[in-house]
């Protein structure tokens, strides 16, 4: 039995107020709709098994298959072109064909849909106007003059030289709905006739470039304001001794309409106005030509409804269809304006997460967000036609961009990770790829984890010390968590997904109580009362609107002297709002909270603001230090931001230093403060007090 969209086509191709064909590359008509058999002339069950050859004139016909071919190859997306068809009495007929490709459902060309309209009428005319008053002989004047007022297409004349209307016809009217008063003498543009200024000049330049504008297609107001749809063609001519512009303007507002409705038919499903597998192919197709171009990944999410079937056999198909077409919306809202939400058949959901990361795994992690976001939102109570419904659904994600990848395959690989999620229970997304999956896996794992260590306090400080000229002037506090199962934890293992997750701000409060508490308690001890803590804080936590609050809460509390107390801010997070961030640096800094700037030299800093910042210190970044016995860039480097110190008043200090010999060097340019394992390892709190 036919489903509904197919008889939804056929109805179509019968009601369709255009002549509409479908066509071989070769030109062999496959089928047509009755409007298109009246055209020609022909009994409809004659047509099916025609060449477009045998209908068309030899120069004719040729034409329309070379078009074909253009179009089958890949050379045009879609044209347009006036051709003579031969009607069966052997009269000829002029129409205007617009021709597309269509594919099948894997994205292969399948056959060409041709809209044929015909336009004898306007070429007629046109014709009829190219006899100028001069030459036409009063037999032929009268000719004009009748085919000028009965066209059904809408004539306007106006001068060149200025665009003033000097005739219209009845048609033009009636199609503008203005009187004959109200337009002559005006010009189009006080009449308010175009929708799109950019249509206006689009006629110009054509007039201006080749003398003629042919078949655009533009968007006209009516003298009520409705906008339409219109047809329009102009070319010079001498109308009673002056030059004019004459317009052929005809409304295709319901071709438009129809053509509209074909490609919705073509494109989209037509339950719930998704795009259907045909579109759902051509995108994912685009996507992975994308993917080669940008190197960015994509993700290709396949979600299927658990117990639809039971649903729908229980409460019928009507509430089967309510469910779906809900389902499309909660999915769409789910994703971004960029990203593909297509229903591929059934309760089968496929959608195309475009523009992720280069890395496979954070491009995972990111597909992962938005199928967690899939699965909540169809987990949540449908209320169908006031009755509550429930279901979930499996996911299946695989992410994509490597060259050697095919339609086929992505979505074949999304397909066999949904079954592992039915098979794991439903209401679940698997990956496709094991090694992403356990990627994921991981970091579920570890945000979990990483909530409970913040709960639990596993957090400690390690303090690295940092000297000038051999003597302990402070240290920088570095994070580390004691896992209870795993050990020690490195913090470019946690921190990143702590940014990513929002867990650094409770994170980022604790490092900096504790760090406080520390300065205050070394202020008790004569030899400690010196020492500064150094402390890491990320572009994101400085931009917490309430950040000058927390650290001036923060030294309030522990009773911690703000002089002992450094921000390290890092060079990459002034990319955006620097003037929020001095404003915020100001405050600090009035209350005697010092600052340094970390990663100096890596980023891509404007020296202009650089000047306005208040800070006490600049940092030479390690990869500078690592290199700069052999890499002359790195100590030229190393040199210059010594020398912009000095000339700023700032102090510089190095870190990384792990050699005598790198010491030296930097004692050599200028630098004498130090921070690096030629000096000590980050130690635990009893130990940097040991040493």
């Amino acid at each position: 039995m036919p489903d509904k969209s197919t008889l939804e086509s056929r109805s179509f191709l019968e009601q369709a107020t255009v002549g509409i064909v479908h066509a071989t590359p070769e030109g062999h008509i496959l089928r047509c709709n009755a409007e298109f058999a009246e055209l020609i002339g022909y009994p409809r069950e004659e047509v099916r098994g025609l060449m477009i050859q045998e209908i068309t004139p030899d120069e004719d016909g040729a034409q329309c298959v070379a078009s074909f071919q253009k179009l089958w190859t890949g050379a045009s997306d879609a044209l347009s072109l006036e051709i003579r068809l031969i009607r069966k009495d052997g009269t000829l007929k002029w129409a205007k064909m617009t021709v597309s490709l269509l594919r099948d459902r894997e994205g292969w060309p399948s056959h060409l849909l041709a809209h044929v309209e015909g336009i004898q009428d306007r070429r007629s005319a046109e014709t009829a106007q190219a006899v100028t008053a001069q030459e036409a002989a009063p037999a032929q004047e009268d000719r004009y003059r009748t085919m000028f007022e009965t066209s059904p297409d809408g004539v306007l004349i106006a001068r060149a030289e200025d665009g003033r209307i000097v005739e219209v016809n009845p048609a033009f009217l009636e199609i503008l709905q203005f009187s004959r008063e109200e337009v002559l003498g005006h010009t189009s543009r006080e009449l308010d006739i175009w929708a799109d200024q950019g249509d206006s000049l689009k006629v110009s330049e054509a007039l201006h470039q080749q003398a003629v504008a042919r078949d655009l297609e533009v968007r006209l107001r009516r003298k009520n304001g409705e906008v339409f749809w219109a047809e329009l063609s102009a070319s010079y001519a001498d109308f009673d001794g002056e030059s004019c512009v004459i317009s052929y303007i005809r409304d295709v507002s319901a071709a438009k309409a129809d053509e509209e409705k074909i490609r919705s038919l073509a494109f989209y499903d037509t339950l719930t106005g998704l795009p259907n597998r045909r579109l759902l192919w051509e995108r994912l197709r685009q996507a992975l030509i994308s993917s080669i171009r940008s190197g960015s990944k994509h993700a290709l999410l396949f979600v299927d409804l658990d117990g639809f079937k039971s649903l729908n056999d229980t409460l019928g198909h009507h509430i089967g269809d309510l469910l779906l077409q809900e389902t499309g919306r909660r999915i769409a809202s789910c994703v971004r304006e960029v990203d593909t939400v297509a229903r591929l058949g059934g309760d089968e959901f496929v959608i195309i997460l475009e523009d992720l990361s280069q890395i496979a795994e954070i491009a995972a992690a990111q597909a992962r967000t938005v199928g967690g976001k899939i699965l909540a939102a169809i987990d949540q109570p449908f209320l169908l036609e006031g009755r509550e419904c429930h279901t979930t659904s499996s996911m299946g994600i695989t992410v994509f961009g490597n060259q050697n990848e095919s339609t086929n395959e992505v979505l074949q690989q999304a397909d066999i990770a949904m079954y592992q999620a039915k098979a794991a229970g439903r209401n679940a997304m698997f990956f496709f790829a094991p090694a992403l999956q356990a990627s994921v896996n991981a970091r579920v794992a570890l945000e979990k984890d990483l909530r409970e260590a913040i709960r639990e306090n596993q957090f400690s400080l390690f303090y690295q010390p940092q000297l000038d000229r051999g003597l302990l002037i402070g240290a920088e506090a570095l994070i580390r968590w004691k896992h209870p199962t795993r050990g020690l934890v490195t913090p470019h293992e946690f921190v990143p997904l702590a940014e990513e997750t929002g867990l650094i701000f409770p994170m980022g409060s604790w490092v900096l109580e504790t760090a406080c508490t520390q300065i205050a308690a070394w202020a008790g001890r004569k030899e400690g009362e010196h020492l500064s803590i150094a402390v890491n804080v990320s572009g994101r936590e400085f931009r917490q609107p309430k950040f000058v609050d927390h650290v001036l809460g923060a030294l309030e509390r522990t009773g911690a002297n703000p002089y002992n107390l450094k921000i390290e801010l890092s060079e990459s997070m002034f990319g955006e709002n620097v003037e929020d961030v001095i404003a915020r640096m100001n405050k600090l800094k009035a209350y005697g909270v010092r600052f340094s700037l970390e990663d100096f030299g890596t980023g891509y800093s404007s020296m202009s603001y650089l000047k306005r910042l208040p800070l006490d210190q600049i940092k030479i970044d390690r990869t500078f230090v690592n290199d700069i016995l052999k890499d002359p860039i790195s100590g030229a480097v190393a040199q210059a931001i010594i020398s912009f110190g000095k000339a700023m008043g700032l102090s510089v200090i190095a870190e990384g230093v792990e050699t005598e010999e790198q010491r030296a060097f930097l004692a050599k340019l200028g630098c004498f403060s130090f921070q690096g394992y030629l000096f000590s390892h980050p130690l635990p709190l009893g130990e940097f007090y040991a040493n």
